[in-house]
């Protein structure tokens, strides 16, 4: 089994900075593509950012230069750092890998819990 635990959410006030972590833990042999993800009250879930075992990234034009995406592979953990935030970053932000179990295996997507993040104007 695959676990994705998400921390770091909470309440800040407009202009404020987060940190949100992701760990991943179980029976794991490699983690490809690792993402952050957020939906809002009433809206889909949407891609924030994405980041390569190679620690290629890409993000959604609505956080370009105010998030950073990064990875520990070494601990198995991926980070959101999240500056000069706005009201309408408001969302639970979910982490997303994908994850290989066993070298014979195939690869398989998993989703942690989600983690609330909101922003006050």
């Amino acid at each position: 089994q695959v676990q994705l635990v998400e921390s770091g959410g909470g309440l800040v006030q407009a202009g404020g900075s987060l940190r949100l972590s992701c760990a991943a833990s179980g029976s794991i042999v490699s983690i490809g593509v690792m993402g952050w993800y957020r939906q809002a009250p009433g809206k889909q879930r949407d891609v924030v950012a994405t980041i390569t075992s190679g620690g290629s990234t890409n993000y959604a034009d609505s956080v370009k230069g105010r998030f950073t995406i990064a990875r520990d592979s070494a601990k198995s953990t991926l980070y959101l750092r999240m500056n000069s935030l706005k009201p309408e970053d408001t969302a639970v932000y979910y982490c997303n890998a994908d994850v290989l179990r066993s070298w014979s295996s195939t690869w398989e997507n998993y989703w942690g819990q989600g983690t609330q993040v909101t922003v006050s104007s």
